[in-house]
């Protein structure tokens, strides 16, 4: 390389492409958004600005923006790496910053704001030092939400220098001003990651002594010189001249307009959701603290081109470990809606109904919901959670429960929601944990509360079939996803327990079923439990949601195992794995998750402990403080806690923050919803209708459905059989020593066709047979189909 004079004409840099690019650690110290129109949400870590997202959530354009103080003899100190700062809000609830960077010869103050009328991230610097030491940014460009194929360079605008950075239909521009508003950016380089960039110079020459004017396409970074005080302005848009010029009209003010523009704002916001709902009394100052903070983190997840589409967290899991794009900037609807009914128990309706309509818009035409999913509905995994598409349903009862619809009509997309639930259900391809197929009791509850929920928005003859279902489904989930006598449950010392997923042979061949291994994903050695082996805190949901008491035995029963077999004592309270053998998670030296791991625990798990409390009338106070324990600094909750030896290398504490993704808007939603349901005496988000038609106890149902995705093997008696099938068709039957009959189906009015069979007076131990052909299509069953009549649970 030829290291050129500092006032002599430069060469493009050299090195490309540079490394492989990463993004910035999951570890992030805060994130925030203005409230206004500007299209822009940023995440702070390491005391320094990490992804700053543009023109929508999902679109991260940089990796990170730090400093370098330096004294151009030699000694040179990058802040992010000496990590021994202090950061806090500059006003309660409000997602404006300031962090102090402490060293042996310096400190740097930083104020971060974000305009809240431009598309432009404003840091404020002032360096308190010896007077030849002086601060420089350096920044990683991710133009286009990659680190590939980035140009950089260092131009001209408007008469003032500026860093800038592009990639496709994206641009950035960094421009710098002194306390009277002139240019300040002083010497400055464009450069290869890895070979040719700022921090490489310092690293190799003590100073910056290199000053290439552009680099790109590949993995770039920049770097320019700053005074001791002033103000910087990181602007985006669609060229480089179009961001520059937001960033220079942005800096053309004191900064403490923005700071008293965003905190108006925010105090304005809060102010309104609590005029709404009963603000929570009688907190202890550190979760009232923490609730203001999820309260604020929950309204920063959500994207402004979209409104209503929230992505799961400001972060990438690991992020440091890879350049996937998709990381936690997607939609799952599970999660949006779970945010949402907390954005609604606290009062923010508006918002909420945003999300009703985002959701409706991105519904499939067969009435599922993709397992996640781009802001504008284009989908990413492929897979099929039947939960996920009964909450939507569950939303749009929750917001008429309050009359706070607003004028939208959800009748079509609740029948199209429940008649795939029904014509699917109660079999779902993928658990809320996206990992196995079968039966499961989190997403049983779902969809029995959505049947119910949705029942009155739908036709009389469709009402009458959803509530059927529900009570079908609801009075077998013992039947489906539990067991008794098994060597697990005598190590133990219950009778039985809930299973965390069940076979699908389950519905055929009853209980022989639960000797099947079920997969263990995320494990390099492909290992396998079997079903009866298989424990969760997934069942928790059936009391949440008014399915089951919380003094029922079997309840209490799988309590005692996950305490003794998922439960973990942090140093500030409990705080549950998800369930046995999960291999999502560090592995065991504190290595991160790269396809294989150990899962560790999760604060939300501690959050859904804490409704069952509520529901057993028990005060969750000590769940909630623990999960505040768990939350960093300023009250970032995080998806996983590491529960190993500390590995100080990695950053990684017995039940603090692991590397997984931070904050995860679930957990804030979770904590938030067990504030406003510790209040209220119930779980906020408990379904009404639900409670109202089964208050805990299993219902005795009228109806038995078999369908050829549900077959059936066994009838309770004293109740009718219908056979669902997917279009007109007759059913031949019979039931020894009748004569075989002819029926013919009913269209449901649920997607489905129904025939509906005498059979609730047959004796225990008859048989039923039957075959059936679809008028339509011709397809026929095969083979004479034997369901026997079985003595009834109930």
């Amino acid at each position: 390389m030829v290291k050129l004079g500092r006032d002599g004409p430069q060469p493009d840099a050299p090195g490309q492409p540079g490394i492989d690019p990463t993004w910035s650690s999951s570890a992030k110290d805060a994130v925030g958004c203005s409230l206004g129109s500007p299209r822009l949400w940023f995440t702070l870590g390491h005391g320094i600005v990490n992804e700053v997202y543009f023109p929508r959530i999902d679109l991260p354009q940089i990796r990170d923006l730090g400093f370098i103080i330096a004294d151009g003899r030699g000694f040179w100190s990058e802040v992010k790496r000496v990590a021994r700062y202090d950061i806090r809000f500059l006003a309660p609830g409000a997602p404006a910053y300031e962090i102090s960077h402490r060293h042996e010869r310096y400190l740097l103050r930083l104020r971060i704001c974000p305009d809240p009328r431009r598309e432009v991230l404003a840091i404020e610097f002032h360096l308190e030092a010896e007077p030849e030491l002086r601060p420089y940014v350096l920044l990683a460009p991710h133009v286009g939400a990659t680190g590939h194929d980035n140009r950089a360079a260092v131009e001209m605008h408007s008469g003032r220098k500026a860093l800038v950075a592009r990639q496709g239909p994206f641009s950035l521009a960094v421009v710098v001003t002194d306390p009277s508003q002139n240019d300040a950016l002083g010497a400055a380089s464009a450069g290869y990651v890895g070979f040719s960039d700022g921090w490489h110079d310092f690293n190799q020459n003590g100073s910056l002594t290199w000053q290439y004017p552009q680099a790109g396409p590949g993995n770039v970074a920049l770097i320019g010189a700053l005074p001791r005080d002033g103000v910087l302005g990181l602007g985006f848009g669609g060229s480089t001249q179009a961001a520059a010029t937001l960033a220079i009209a942005s800096l053309l003010q004191p900064f403490e307009n923005l700071v008293r523009i965003q905190i108006a704002e925010w105090e304005q916001w809060h102010m309104r959701r609590s005029e709404r709902y009963a603000p929570p009394i009688d907190l202890p100052p550190a979760i009232a603290e923490q609730f203001l903070v999820s309260t604020m983190v929950l309204r920063a997840h959500m994207d402004k081109t979209y409104p209503g589409a929230m992505v799961a967290s400001l972060s990438v899991p690991w992020g440091d470990t890879g350049d996937e794009r998709g990381g936690y900037h997607l939609v799952w609807p599970r999660d949006l809606v779970s945010c949402a009914t907390a954005l609604l128990a606290i009062g923010a309706e508006e918002e909420t109904r945003d999300t009703l309509r985002y959701l409706i818009a991105t519904q499939t035409a067969d009435g599922h919901w993709n397992q996640n999913q781009w802001l504008g509905g284009t989908a990413f995994w492929q897979g099929l959670q039947l939960d996920e598409t009964a909450f939507p349903v569950l939303l749009a009862s929750a917001l008429s429960g309050r009359n706070a619809l607003g004028g939208i009509h959800v009748e079509a997309m609740i029948h199209k929601a429940l008649s795939f639930i029904a014509c699917n259900g109660p079999v779902t391809e993928q658990e809320r944990w996206e990992e196995n197929g079968g039966l499961n009791t989190y997403t049983l509850a779902a969809m029995v509360a959505a049947l119910v929920e949705g029942a009155p928005f739908l036709p009389e003859a469709a009402r009458r079939w959803a509530l059927a279902l529900a009570d079908f489904w609801n009075a077998n989930i013992e039947r489906w996803v539990a067991v008794r006598g098994t060597a697990l449950a005598a190590r133990m010392g219950v009778a039985g327990y809930y299973v965390r997923i069940a076979p699908p042979g389950v519905l055929t061949r009853g209980a022989e079923s639960f000797s099947e291994t079920i997969p263990l994903r995320n494990h390099a050695d492909g290992a396998k439990l079997p079903a009866n082996e298989l424990i969760g805190t997934d069942f928790l949901q059936l009391v949440r949601f008014g399915l089951r008491q919380p003094d029922d035995p079997l309840i209490l029963d799988t309590l005692t195992i996950i305490d003794k077999l998922l439960r973990v004592e942090s140093p500030v309270g409990p705080v549950w794995r998800r369930y046995t053998g999960d291999g999502y998670g560090e592995h065991d030296d504190g290595s991160p998750y790269d396809g294989t791991g150990r899962g560790r625990p999760w604060p939300l798990l501690t959050g859904e402990r804490g409704h069952y409390d509520v529901v057993a009338g028990r005060d969750p106070l000590p769940l909630l403080s623990a999960m505040c324990g768990m939350a960093n600094q300023l009250g970032l909750i995080p998806e996983q806690v590491w529960d190993g030896p500390p590995v100080p290398s990695r950053d990684l504490a017995y039940g603090r923050p692991s590397g997984s993704a931070r904050p995860l808007a679930w957990a804030h939603a979770e904590f938030a919803k067990l504030v406003i349901s510790r209040q209220l005496g119930v779980p906020c988000d408990r379904p009404l209708a639900v409670w109202r038609r089964y208050r805990g106890q299993k219902p005795t149902p009228r109806y038995t459905f078999w369908s050829q995705k549900s077959p059936i093997g066994q009838l309770p008696a004293g109740t009718r059989l219908v056979i669902a099938l997917g279009e007109p068709a007759t059913v031949s039957w019979r039931a020894d020593p009748e004569p075989e009959a002819v029926i013919a189906t009913q269209d449901s009015g649920l997607g489905f066709h129904a025939a509906e069979l005498e059979t609730h007076e047959l004796a225990v131990g008859k048989v039923v047979t039957f075959r059936w052909r679809c008028q339509t299509s011709g397809l026929a069953s095969t083979d004479q189909i034997t369901i026997r009549i079985i003595a009834s649970e109930s």
